[in-house]
């Protein structure tokens, strides 16, 4: 069978089963075409993958220095698409049955301090459209936790600045309630008074943050000019689209939120992949006590 017509099917399945992300589903998508990639070279199918071939992919990959964490990525994106292909009666056998996981290091999230997050938020110019959207855009992820994807696709049916709520469909679809506070309403509200018409122009959208053509904004976009600001208000810092999320997480930490109250904030299914932000905390206060003790 052809290979595009096995990875559509798949992706197409689990889309409509599981409900998941354009970004998650892309994921599966390139891991699955990589290794389809690799396997022209002999010429086989997907559906003709044994576990010597798949072992041979993986030697491959080792060989190439790619990362423990791509690789495990890769396997786990194999595993799914041959659970798959057994029910589809494609293949009688799972070729990753056997097959290990590498072992990973845990990586902490790279963060802002309270003094960095304020020069952040004081960057954009608020004497422009742009700007407005972009102030009232950073307030509310550092305000909420707010994944990027969840914040460019939010509309206006699940935001009240009356209650200070936002109603959030995350990963897999659930939907969970975040609140937020008054410097991220009083942004919001100032955007939609005064820049958000000026973006839409005659078009209407439900989406709550626009492009300045109108249309929503993108992950690259916000990225952009999360990057320019950082370099505008003089932060050196390694960031990431989610860096003000990981901030979020690690400030509401070190003022004493609990981690399950954590976890129901940021939408994570696993109480495990909250407990990352703990860590992060930990090294603050080591950092702290070796500054400020007369015998760190």
């Amino acid at each position: 069978m052809d290979n595009q017509f096995l990875i559509d099917q798949f992706v197409d399945s689990i889309w409509m089963h599981d409900g998941l992300s354009q970004h998650t589903l892309n994921s599966y998508r390139t891991d699955l075409k990589k290794f389809c990639e690799w396997l022209s070279q002999l010429p086989r199918s997907l559906a003709e993958v044994d576990h010597a071939c798949l072992s041979d992919y993986l030697s491959f990959r080792y060989n190439k220095k790619l990362s423990a964490r791509s690789t495990a990525r890769c396997i786990s994106s194999l595993r799914r698409f041959y659970a798959f292909a057994l029910e589809q009666e494609w293949m009688s056998a799972d070729p990753t049955a056997k097959i290990e996981m590498p072992k990973l290091g845990r990586p902490l999230p790279h963060t802002l301090t309270e003094q960095d997050v304020e020069k952040l938020l004081a960057a954009p110019d608020l004497d422009s459209a742009l700007g407005i959207r972009d102030l009232a855009m950073l307030e509310l992820m550092y305000a909420s936790g707010l994944r990027v994807s969840e914040l460019i696709n939010l509309e206006f049916s699940q935001i009240s600045l009356v209650q200070g709520v936002l109603r959030v469909v995350g990963k897999g679809q659930k939907e969970r309630l975040v609140p937020f506070g008054d410097a991220a309403s009083d942004a919001i509200e100032a955007y939609i008074k005064t820049a958000r018409g000026e973006l839409s122009g005659p078009a209407a959208s439900e989406f709550l943050f626009l492009s300045k053509r109108g249309t929503k904004m993108t992950r690259q976009t916000f990225w952009h000019r999360i990057k320019r600001y950082s370099a505008e208000a003089g932060i050196t810092k390694h960031l990431s689209p989610h860096t003000l999320r990981h901030a979020f997480a690690t400030h509401l930490l070190a003022h004493g939120a609990d981690l399950r109250t954590l976890q129901m904030l940021l939408g994570h299914s696993d109480l495990s992949t909250t407990q990352i932000y703990t860590h992060i905390a930990n090294e603050r206060l080591k950092s702290l006590h070796l500054q400020h003790h007369p015998r760190g």
